[in-house]
């Protein structure tokens, strides 16, 4: 029911986020634009089928009236690797399956782009963020599909977290073979990324 759809890395300014991952993978980040509703802008990268966003908050935009997704208003610190985001074709039906706390559906949409998003109501996903953020896209354009291919693919996303058969199990009939879950003190995110200079790792 569910498919690894893109990557999100938090940064307490887009710039700070945009320089940390074009040093850490070489390659250049494309424009990517504006979420008014949440008051965050980001920037893309494309990784085949998937992609990666680099998000922040956006200074010249007024602040919502609510907690912004990824929990960004509590982020600090350098750039980092925060959040997954899973597709599905029933986001109704994907939230009924998923923890209490995962969110409600918020309908937004940028150009032609159009989709749908579980964001939670204190901004913070399940598991202190382990657990996948749900989005479901309608229409036939997915941003993976516009963005230059730089030749980076995604080889593997690890998701550390101490209670991970927990999370492995809510998520057993999840079909990335590129994901895996595993023992570790604190959540923790690592992706390995193929990229014209070799592989790259980003955390």
């Amino acid at each position: 029911m569910l498919e690894l759809d893109h990557l999100a890395v938090s940064a307490e300014t887009l710039a700070e986020g945009v320089e940390a991952v074009e040093a850490a993978l070489g390659v250049p980040l494309a424009a990517g634009g504006e979420h008014p509703l949440m008051g965050t802008h980001n920037r893309l990268l494309g990784l085949g089928p998937v992609y990666l966003e680099v998000i922040a908050i956006n200074p010249d935009a007024p602040a919502p009236a609510h907690p912004r997704w990824f929990d960004l208003d509590h982020f600090a610190g350098a750039p980092r690797l925060t959040n997954w985001i899973c597709r599905t074709s029933d986001l109704g039906q994907a939230i009924a399956a998923s923890p209490e706390g995962v969110g409600e559906p918020v309908a937004l949409s940028r150009g032609d782009l159009s989709w749908e998003m579980a964001v939670p109501a204190d901004g913070r996903l399940p598991f202190d963020g382990a657990y996948p953020a749900l989005i479901q896209w309608h229409g036939p354009v997915h941003p993976a599909q516009r963005l230059e291919d730089l030749g980076c693919r995604l080889i593997s996303l690890e998701i550390g977290y101490p209670q991970a058969e927990v999370l492995a199990d809510l998520l057993g009939s999840f079909a990335a073979p590129v994901v895996r879950f595993v023992t570790s003190a604190a959540k923790s995110f690592r992706a390995e990324i193929a990229t014209p200079h070799g592989l790259r790792v980003l955390e």
